[in-house]
């Protein structure tokens, strides 16, 4: 019998971890999911290319063979954007790194609204000022309802301390 020798190429070991686009767009290149996702990035990269006041009047609403359909709030934006469809088409593909966009289709509609912004992180406290915990037993104070108070307590108590410090 003879043995079966295979020899593993070791892959170079990376200087600093990858982000997931990164190794998506690697592992999907050239498939047409990987042609899909470069052309996701156009709603990435528009306010980039448009700036935050157009952006907040118009918007990408579909991507099909080449043409961006843009939903416009109103017609002089509309008008207005017309006059700059080249310009925006030349900064989508230079902030893409390909030509994906030729062509840019306007569409008057309603705009939908901006996603909300992550409120910052508040770090949760773990015990209340004894000011708080008066308050509470105050409010909590003339329900006649044991089991009733008691919730009402516990209600107030968590809300307080999901609550940041007022300092004044």
């Amino acid at each position: 019998m003879r043995a079966v020798v295979t020899v593993v190429e070791k892959r170079a070991k990376m200087r600093r971890p990858q982000a997931v686009a990164a190794l998506l767009e690697a592992a999907l290149q050239g498939t047409p999911a990987g042609k899909r996702l470069r052309e996701a990035s156009i709603w990435l990269v528009w306010e980039q290319a448009v700036g935050a006041q157009v952006a907040a009047r118009a918007r990408p609403a579909q991507f099909r063979e080449g043409v961006l359909t843009v939903l416009v709030s109103s017609a002089p934006w509309m008008q207005q954007l017309s006059f700059l469809k080249g310009e925006i088409c030349a900064k989508l593909n230079a902030l893409l790194g390909a030509e994906l966009v030729r062509d840019i289709f306007l569409r008057a509609g309603r705009l939908a609204a901006p996603p909300p912004a992550v409120p910052s992180a508040v770090t949760p406290r773990s015990s209340l000022t004894s000011t708080e915990q008066a308050e509470i037993a105050s409010a909590t104070a003339a329900i006649a309802d044991p089991e009733l108070r008691q919730a009402l307590d516990r209600l107030l108590t968590r809300h307080a301390l999901a609550s940041p410090v007022d300092k004044s």
